[in-house]
């Protein structure tokens, strides 16, 4: 099944407790992509960067299924670039600098090939720019995911709560979810949330886990305990890539196989803290990423 990934195709500087690195490849479509591609091999996606960007980054992207189609290349000018530093806890962080670049013009342009894709993975944009994809679409998907933050819910509510209304599934951290809701009970908001627009709601907690709630069901996944955390940058996009990516792949939008897919996405999320920036996405392969899957398993398995 398709997957149409929109978002950042950038650069980052982070530094961490643990060091620091400059100029790596970032971005939520590049770390979405590299994700959901250990599971489909026919991604779209739709995105901007100026000249600047390595050539071989999109090649290796190609090689992994993902279509370049969509991607605006702009002659003469620079991709979007963020720097930020963790915290000692590595759960804060400060933005040092955010240039938007080419991202400050971007009006994304779908192809017709792109234009009726089965499943949507709206990264964290504009909310007009992600109402601007889904007003391209000639049919309707059979699941749109989007993500979004709390700068957007400071200075766009009524344009993200007008996209909320256009989705099947909302991915947000656990401040993101109380900001939306104005309520501390994560349960109490998802109710709130869910009136607004999307029938699924995946809340993050970081170190944390995640949470799942459709309906009256709740699902709750852990976050595998790891002996070193280099860098979160990319996590919560990883995590949207797995599990887009699974279901994609599986093509099975059950609360069960969400589930599933929850877990999925986790696994991905915890090789891409390992490394600095999306190296440790590069040097996967299927027996890895199932035993990753399986040490989940392990951490709930119980008997009643």
């Amino acid at each position: 099944m398709s997957l149409l990934t929109v978002g950042t195709v950038a650069f980052d500087n982070v530094e961490t407790p643990f060091g620091k690195a400059e100029n790596i490849i970032g971005g939520a479509a590049t770390y979405i992509s590299w994700a959901a591609s250990y599971f489909t091999n026919n991604i779209q996606l739709v995105s901007i960067i100026g000249d600047d960007f390595p050539p071989a980054e999109l090649g290796a992207l190609e090689r992994r299924g993902v279509d370049m189609a969509g991607l605006q290349i702009k002659e003469g000018e620079k991709s979007f670039f963020w720097a930020g530093k963790y915290h000692t806890d590595m759960n804060g962080r400060d933005t040092l600098d955010t240039q938007l670049n080419v991202l400050a013009d971007f009006d994304p342009v779908l192809p017709p090939s792109f234009q009726d894709p089965q499943y949507v993975m709206l990264g964290n944009l504009t909310p007009t720019v992600q109402m601007r994809v889904i007003e391209q679409l000639t049919s309707t998907p059979k699941l749109i995911a989007l993500d979004t933050m709390n700068f957007w819910m400071d200075i766009a509510m009524e344009d993200l709560k007008k996209v909320l209304k256009k989705i099947d599934v909302l991915i947000i951290n656990d401040e993101e979810a109380r900001q939306l809701s104005g309520e501390y009970s994560l349960v109490k908001a998802s109710r709130i949330i869910k009136a607004m627009g999307p029938k699924f709601l995946v809340i993050k907690k970081g170190e944390h886990g995640a949470l799942l709630f459709h309906g009256e069901d709740i699902f709750f996944a852990p976050a595998l305990p790891l002996e070193e955390v280099f860098d979160p940058t990319g996590a919560g996009d990883t995590f949207a890539g797995g599990f887009m990516g699974y279901l994609a792949k599986t093509d099975n939008l059950s609360f069960e196989n969400m589930k599933r897919a929850i877990i999925y996405g986790s696994a991905m999320a915890s090789f891409c803290v390992e490394q600095f920036g999306t190296e440790n996405m590069k040097n996967l392969d299927q027996d890895k990423i199932n035993k990753r899957v399986q040490k989940f398993a392990n951490l709930i398995k119980f008997q009643v």
